[in-house]
């Protein structure tokens, strides 16, 4: 056993703290220590790196000028952007600064931040669903109801009754009747449809966006609808054959 006695820890130089020994066997494998140095000091970088991005008051001393503070303050922008920051306090002329002034530093930089992280942090919006599109009877009382959403599209007037007292006289709610003893019939140009328009009449008022066949019921309301208009100010007006 080894003599009792009082043993001092021998002191270590700079170099030899920075360094950590690792046994071999009979070697000694002296290694660098700097994994915990590096990450500790990329801590500290972007801690340093947040606090001064971070917004905070700075009052104005004798000798101060705007230009000096965003310099000495490490301002992200010129001695623009401070000034822009404090207008309010600074008034119309950025040259009269006087001791005593309260300005915030960096705050445009803070609000842009809060504005990321809040757009990072909020939920995608959702895009608006389409509009169901609205459905209509295949009957008479559908086909002069979309008849009347198109009309009004189009700026073309009518009434439900109007419509619906025309068509009675003129074809009884049938869209496949045509009239072949007429004059129009005697000259090639049969009356057809809810509404008993000619060829020439329906292609000349047809309203985009319905059907080109004059048969179908839509399209023949809506092209004599808007002959009606042109003709007697509406299809209200007319009473009689047309």
């Amino acid at each position: 056993m080894p003599a009792k006695g009082k043993h001092r820890r021998p002191k270590s130089s700079s170099l030899t703290r920075g360094i950590a020994a690792a046994g071999t066997g009979g070697a000694v494998l002296v290694l660098p220590v700097i994994g915990a140095t590096s990450a500790g000091a990329a801590q500290a970088g972007t801690a340093q790196a947040a606090k001064a991005a971070a917004p905070k008051t700075y009052v104005v001393v004798a000798g101060d000028t705007l230009s000096k503070i965003a310099r000495e303050q490490s301002l992200s922008g010129s001695w623009k952007t401070l000034y822009e920051d404090n207008r309010s306090v600074l008034g119309d002329d950025p040259r009269l600064i006087r001791p005593g002034l309260k300005l915030t530093v960096n705050k445009k930089a803070s609000a842009e931040r809060a504005d990321r992280s809040e757009r990072k942090n909020s939920p995608a919006a959702e895009p608006a669903a389409a509009p169901a599109k609205k459905s209509y009877a295949n009957n008479l009382d559908g086909w002069i109801k979309e008849s009347l959403d198109i009309m009004a599209q189009r700026g073309i007037p009518g009434s439900y009754e109007g419509i619906h007292r025309n068509i009675m006289r003129e074809s009884s709610g049938n869209p496949l009747a045509t009239n072949n003893w007429d004059s129009n019939a005697a000259a090639g140009t049969p009356s057809k449809g809810l509404l008993q328009v000619i060829g020439p009449t329906f292609d000349a008022y047809h309203v985009p966006g319905t059907s080109l066949d004059s048969f179908d019921p839509v399209a023949n309301i809506t092209a004599a609808c808007n002959y009606a208009a042109d003709r007697y100010g509406s299809i209200d007006n007319v009473n009689g054959p047309y």
